[in-house]
């Protein structure tokens, strides 16, 4: 039924769950997908996710834009909610990435029965959300399903989680297959891996695919390192669920960070004030005009839907000590390098006042100079982009401070915006953001790169279509005997 919908025209319905600020519905979105819905419990990302996906209707806006709890939300009671239909006939791709912790230390037999109790998502508050979303898919029966999570999941306490959710989802009616990919070889100005998990109902005679890289980058020695602690448990020999991404060393290098950030508007981290907070129209900036923009700042401005003639959200953190340290860092510098500068710079001018050492005026002033924090624990809670690069992975925690993301001008003393970090992350400058600064990075830190979404959401498009190509045939077929 749902692909005799699909062969008559209409266009396949995605429902985002986890949706956060909508990085996933955005790619589906650009590749022709119909976002129905979503479920996310940040009352921010929700209201931003239903910002860009209802935006024309307030009414909509405030339907869509709720905070909603997975724990205790019902696929059925979702439907009716948003007016979807029956839960059954609604929804053709379920998409989004549950937690799975709590999975570290469970085989896949044990998982297979937790998953099929219907009560068992009680039994553990940790478990609730994977259960819940294996719940929803038995409810939804989607054509197909995304799973998105960190690398992490696929050595978890000795485990490879993403195939034992891949055993237990054929258990269930899906084929699935999972692997561990790098953005920046799909475009995005952003080094991340992510582990992505495709499934198709096994009626759909589908075999799960990754896109084909669109880039190339030979990836710095950190990153190969937590990659190779992450597939210690893929048997590459054996496989099984796990699909191998392919690579191309002829193909063009990663989106650099200066792509990516060049034709913005020049602020000065001296010019900020503690304020601005607050977004509004005449926060409105016009880009630059002496800079040629980039083919990915053309791509950020010219997405369809989301067009842009300048940018909002071009806030930066109020950071008044630091900013003549940014200035001094090398590209590429970490905090160790950054403390040293600053104890250096500050050993001049504390010389050249002639202040006595720990006298109240020379502690004044290392306070007031000198970053406070050890050089020994977490040397990268500082970094300084390299225009010549991609950008080190975004994260959550972006929102608290920024740090690890200096911006390469040093000339401009900041970290980065809340735009440039949309910008890294691949979303359009015509995409809103709820909330103040804080609540938007968190919200970008938290997203999948839209970039990224698209190119697997074109896979996914073509594999329904190849599907509702062979119904057509089936029923040619069938009509002449």
């Amino acid at each position: 039924m749902k692909l005799a919908r699909l062969a008559s025209g209409g266009a396949p319905r995605v429902v985002d769950l986890f949706s956060g600020c909508g990085g996933i519905s955005l790619g589906f979105h650009r590749a022709g997908f119909s976002i129905s819905g979503s479920v996310e419990l940040d009352p921010w990302a929700a209201k931003s996710h239903a910002l860009n996906f209802h935006g024309d209707d307030p009414g909509q806006v405030a339907l869509h834009g709720r905070s909603r709890d997975m724990t205790t939300l019902e696929p059925d009671d979702f439907c009716k909610e948003l007016d979807l239909g029956s839960p059954g006939e609604a929804v053709d791709i379920l998409v989004g990435g549950p937690p799975c912790q709590a999975y570290a230390r469970i085989g896949r037999a044990k998982l297979r029965d937790i998953a099929n109790d219907p009560e068992a998502y009680k039994i553990d508050p940790r478990r609730d959300l994977y259960l819940r979303y294996i719940a929803w898919v038995d409810r939804l029966r989607p054509l197909a399903l995304l799973i998105e999570n960190v690398p992490d999941m696929l050595n978890q306490g000795g485990h490879n989680v993403a195939a034992e959710i891949a055993d237990l989802l054929e258990g269930h009616g899906y084929v699935a297959r999972y692997g561990l990919v790098n953005t920046a070889f799909y475009g995005v100005p952003q080094m991340r891996d992510r582990v992505f998990l495709i499934a198709y109902r096994k009626e759909l005679a589908l075999i799960p695919e990754l896109p084909r890289p669109t880039r190339h980058l030979d990836l710095p020695q950190g990153y190969k390192g937590a990659r190779s602690v992450a597939l210690k448990y893929v048997d590459l020999l054996n496989a099984g669920s796990y699909m191998s991404p392919t690579t191309d060393a002829s193909l063009q290098g990663a989106v650099t960070a200066e792509e990516a950030l060049g034709d913005l508007p020049l602020l000065n981290g001296d010019d900020v004030t503690r304020g601005i907070r607050r977004r509004g129209p005449e926060t409105w900036m016009a880009y630059r005009a002496d800079v040629e923009p980039s083919q990915y700042a053309l791509e950020m401005r010219r997405w369809q839907g989301f067009e842009a003639q300048g940018i909002n959200d071009h806030f930066i953190r109020y950071l008044p000590r630091d900013g003549y340290i940014f200035e001094m860092m090398r590209e590429g510098a970490e905090y160790p390098e950054a403390h040293r500068l600053a104890e250096n710079a500050f050993k001049d001018k504390a010389k050249a006042l002639r202040l006595r050492k720990n006298s109240q005026r020379w502690k004044e002033l290392h306070a007031a100079m000198v970053p406070p924090y050890r050089t020994d624990t977490f040397p990268n809670r500082w970094w300084k982009l390299i225009r010549d690069e991609p950008s080190r992975t975004l994260m959550a925690h972006l929102g608290k401070d920024s740090y690890s993301h200096i911006h390469y001008d040093g000339s401009q003393r900041r970290t980065i915006s809340v735009r440039e970090a949309a910008r890294l992350q691949s979303f359009p400058d015509g995409f809103r953001f709820a909330g103040t600064m804080n609540p938007s990075l968190r919200q970008i830190g938290n997203a999948v790169p839209p970039l990224m979404a698209w190119e697997i959401a074109k896979v996914m498009r073509s594999a329904l279509e190849s599907a509702v190509k062979r119904l057509k045939l089936e029923r040619r077929l069938s009509v002449y005997g």
